[in-house]
């Protein structure tokens, strides 16, 4: 295992207060409901309508340009889904509770969160973007591609502010990062950033562990497809930030389109009452097989974050598309943060779309796998995990006894 990398209790971390003085856990539950009981409700109401009656057409005419001037959120009902809906506003409102921003801004997917941030800042002029590698892939080729018009210099964390130009619109960072599980100091690169909005990608982290804007990061953005949701059965994203930046992203949303459907929104809210109560067990899950693997001589090496979570990354001696055929009980698929647990070849299938020595220089090898660990029992796991890793070589030594041996 990283030596730098020392597992945290995920019951210390999951003890975050919220803004409200409400324990984190609390406002899981209750966040995005309040005013349930007021109307006589105990679960929150689905609303699939995409257009609104209005008889006072005078009085949707202003709200409309007021959301044109600012972006904010039109007062009084609805007008049009494209503009907003009252269940996926729930789960903005939840969110961002539990991110400590003023807002949140759900798209139908992370990849239409990221373009959004992007669009936003390329239309002030500002194209320019400063990233720390490794990123999700697709967040790679995105700015690598320059598909939406986007220039991007790579760095190193220590690097940002030497990095950053007079178009520079944004900061990207992921932390723990997809799929080594390395970590910046986000208060360091926050600070190192200036004036320049800092996005730190907390998808793998969640609100649970990790709440960026806290150490300075003015957005926070997840693929509310994995942990929000955590059931494997909602595409989604969202940006959490603050109403300024938030008004933004709602026009850019009301111009492209990207809008999440409001039955995915019902289930991230539904998603979130439980999202302490998920990583706390899914984390403990995964920090003991984090021991398992470190001290198993087919294991090259581990990677875990201090931090903790439900994320593993380890390198095998032996091939690691022979591990992924061997698999019963864990899923071999992409994506992550479900109930059940996942394991995939990033160099083959998330990451497959970054250049191959970038996506080596970034520390994903070949031989690299990454296991995103549920809820199942961890003895049943490991048993899968054992025999997924083939023969063990006679007279191997373990490899925790061959580094302290090194040392």
């Amino acid at each position: 295992m990283d030596s730098a990398r020392t597992p945290t209790s995920p019951s210390d971390a999951v003890r975050i207060t919220a803004a409200t003085g409400r324990a984190l856990a609390t406002e899981a539950v209750h966040a995005g409901r309040d005013d349930l009981a007021g109307q006589g409700l105990h679960a929150p109401p689905i609303d699939l309508s995409t257009t609104y009656p209005s008889y006072d057409s005078r009085g949707e005419a202003a709200r409309i340009d007021a959301f044109a001037a600012t972006g904010a959120e039109p007062d009084g009902p609805p007008v049009y889904g494209r503009l907003g809906n009252p269940t996926v506003a729930r789960f903005e409102t939840a969110l961002a509770k539990l991110e400590g921003t003023e807002s949140a801004v759900a798209f139908a997917s992370g990849m239409a969160a990221l373009s959004a941030v992007l669009l936003v800042r390329g239309s002030m002029g500002l194209r320019h973007v400063v990233a720390v590698r490794p990123l999700y892939g697709c967040s790679d080729h995105l700015l690598t591609a320059g598909l939406l018009g986007s220039e991007v210099t790579w760095t190193d964390p220590a690097g940002v502010a030497d990095a950053l130009r007079p178009d520079t619109g944004l900061v990207l960072v992921e932390s723990p990062a997809n799929p080594t599980l390395a970590e910046v100091d986000l208060r360091a690169v926050a600070h190192a950033c200036g004036s320049v909005p800092l996005l730190v990608d907390n998808t793998f982290a969640t609100p649970v562990l990790q709440r960026p804007a806290e150490h300075g990061a003015r957005l926070v953005l997840h693929s509310a497809t994995k942990y929000l949701g955590g059931h494997g059965d909602v595409l989604a994203g969202v940006v959490a930030c603050d109403e300024e930046f938030a008004g933004r992203l709602r026009q850019v949303r009301f111009a492209t389109g990207g809008v999440l459907h409001p039955l995915a929104g019902y289930l991230l809210l539904r998603g979130l009452s439980t999202l302490p109560v998920r990583v706390r067990a899914a984390s403990a899950n995964a920090a003991e097989l984090v021991a398992r693997l470190a001290a198993d001589p087919r294991v090259a090496r581990v990677h875990y974050p201090r931090i903790g979570g439900a994320m593993v990354s380890f390198e095998v001696h032996g091939d690691p598309h022979e591990v992924i055929g061997r698999v019963r009980l864990i899923t071999p698929a992409v994506s992550l943060g479900s109930v059940d647990t996942l394991i995939q070849h990033p160099a083959s299938i998330s990451h497959r779309i970054v250049d191959a020595d970038d996506r080596r220089g970034a520390g994903v090898g070949d031989r690299l796998l990454r296991l995103s660990v549920g809820l199942e029992d961890v003895d049943d796991l490991w048993a899968d995990l054992d025999r997924a890793l083939g023969e063990r070589a006679p007279g191997a030594i373990p490899l925790r006894e061959a580094l302290s041996g090194a040392e």
